[in-house]
Order: C-alpha cells, then structure tokens, then sequence
C-alpha cells in the first residue's frame, strides 16, 4: 500500500478491509515523513502498533 491510499482509506465513508501480516487492523492515523501508520487489531482494544505502510494489504473487502 502507498501513503497516498492510507489517506483515502482514513477519509473514506466505508470501513475498509485491511489487514497487516494476515490480521485485520484499523489504520488509526499516518507517519507521512517516515511512510509508516498507527494501528490497531481490529474487534480488539489492544495496543496500537506503528507499522511499515508497505506491510499493509487492502483486501478489497467492505465493513458493514
């Protein structure tokens, strides 16, 4: 994924599926200067991780 499509992912209307090494995160917010993202496990209040954006995987499914 490239810092261009996080944004679009952050401002979007839906809930895009992403996953980071296979588990489903939410993209909290964006490192722009270092291409990396804040996320968290999602469907769990679990610690927020900084991440490589490369290493995030859109899966071309919608949230409902």
């Amino acid at each position: 994924m490239d810092n261009n499509r996080v944004k679009e992912i952050l401002s979007s209307d839906q809930e895009i599926a992403v996953h980071y090494h296979g588990v489903p995160v939410w993209i909290e917010s964006i490192e722009e200067t270092s291409s990396m993202a804040v996320v968290s496990e999602r469907g769990v209040h679990g610690e927020r991780q900084l991440v490589s954006i490369d290493a995030l995987k859109e899966t071309g499914e919608y949230y409902t």
